[in-house]
C-alpha cells in the first residue's frame, strides 16, 4: 500500500519539474518537525512548492510578504477593542496556520523577524501576555534572495539556527524546463492539484518518524561530524548541539521517506550539507581564499569515518 509521503511526492512533482531530491528534502524537514529556509533567485518555484505541499497534504496555507514596514502584530495578530461589548477581542494573524510562507524574510526588520522565533521554536505565540498555541502541524518555509542585499536585514545567527535546513532549489535542467513550458501553456497545473491526504493522516505518519532507530555508531558519526565543524581551521564557529539534534532528526526523516525504520550513515551524509551549512561561520582567512561553506562541509564529510563497535 502506497504511503502518504509517496503520494505527496508524486503529487508535488506534477508542478515542480526535475527537482525530486529538493522536494524530498523539504518534505523530510516537515516530517522531522523542523522549518526550511529556501535561498534562491526569484522565479524557480519557491512559492509554488509551498502551495503544492499544503494542497497535497490538505493543510491550511498562508503567505506573508515580508517588508520593512511589517510589524510583529501583522504576523501574530492583535487585540481589538469591541466598543459594543466593552471588551478586547483577539484577531488572529497569518501565523495561525499549518504552513506559513515567509516570503523574503530578510526584508523585514529584526524586530519582526524575531516574532517568528517563539513560534518556530515552541509552536506558540505570546500576545498581550497571553500565550496561544499554534497548529501541531505548524511549519515555516522562509525564502530569501541571495543576490540582492539592498534594503535587507540579514538573519541573525540565532534565527538561522532555528531552520532545520537551508536549501537552494536551483535552475531546472533543459529537459525539465521544456516540461514546465508545456505544462503551463494554458494554465498552471497547481490549479488542478488535489489533496492526497489531510492533517490527521500527516500527523499520524509524522509521529512514526520518531520510531526510526538510530544506532550508537550512527549517533557517534553525527557527533563526530558536528565536532569536526568546531575544530576546522577554516571555521571560526562550528555547529551547536542543536545542529547535532537537527542532523539526527533530519536523518531519521530521510530514512523514513526511503521506507526504512533505521538510519544509515549514508542518510546522515546526504542531509548533512543542508543541515550544517547555515550553522557555521568562516574565518576571515577562509573568506579571503574564497572557500565556500559547502566545500568545507564536503571536506569534513570526506574525512570523518563511521566507527564500527563490532
Amino acid at each position: 500500500m502506497e504511503k502518504l509521503h509517496e503520494k505527496v511526492l508524486e503529487n508535488v512533482k506534477k508542478v515542480i519539474k526535475g527537482k525530486d531530491e529538493k522536494i524530498r528534502l523539504v518534505l523530510a524537514a516537515m516530517y522531522a518537525g523542523g522549518h526550511v529556509l529556501l535561498e534562491d533567485v526569484p522565479g524557480v518555484g519557491k512559492t509554488i512548492l509551498a502551495r503544492a505541499l499544503a494542497i497535497s497534504l490538505g493543510l491550511d496555507f498562508k503567505r506573508v510578504q515580508f517588508t520593512p514596514d511589517l510589524l510583529p502584530t501583522d504576523l501574530t495578530g492583535l487585540s481589538i477593542y469591541d466598543r459594543k461589548n466593552d471588551t478586547f477581542t483577539f484577531k488572529e494573524g497569518p501565523i495561525f496556520t499549518d504552513i506559513l510562507l515567509a516570503d523574503e524574510i530578510n526584508r523585514a526588520t529584526p524586530r519582526t523577524q524575531s516574532a517568528l522565533l517563539e513560534a518556530m521554536a515552541e509552536r506558540q505565540v505570546t500576545v498581550d501576555g497571553v500565550t496561544r498555541k499554534l497548529s501541531n502541524n505548524f511549519f515555516v518555509i522562509a525564502t530569501q534572495n541571495p543576490i540582492e542585499y539592498e534594503g535587507t536585514f540579514p538573519l541573525p545567527e540565532a534565527q538561522l539556527d532555528r531552520f532545520m535546513v537551508r536549501i537552494s532549489i536551483g535552475y531546472p535542467d533543459k529537459e525539465s524546463e521544456m516540461e514546465v513550458l508545456e505544462s503551463q501553456k494554458v494554465r498552471h497545473p497547481i490549479e488542478e492539484l488535489k489533496p492526497v491526504g489531510n492533517g490527521e493522516l500527516f500527523a499520524q505518519e509524522k509521529s512514526k518518524v520518531r520510531s526510526v532507530r538510530v544506532s550508537d555508531e550512527v549517533k557517534e558519526y553525527i557527533v563526530s561530524i558536528v565536532d569536526a565543524t568546531r575544530n576546522h581551521e577554516s571555521l571560526k564557529y562550528g555547529a551547536s548541539p542543536r545542529g547535532s539534534l537537527a542532523l539526527m532528526h533530519m536523518s531519521m526523516a530521510w530514512a523514513y521517506l526511503n521506507n526504512r525504520d533505521f538510519v544509515l550513515p549514508d542518510d546522515v551524509k546526504n542531509v548533512a550539507p543542508y543541515v550544517l551549512v547555515h550553522r557555521i561561520i568562516q574565518t576571515t582567512e577562509s573568506k579571503i581564499l574564497r572557500e565556500t561553506k559547502e566545500e568545507i562541509i564536503e571536506s569534513i564529510l570526506s574525512k570523518v569515518a563511521v566507527i564500527s563497535k563490532e
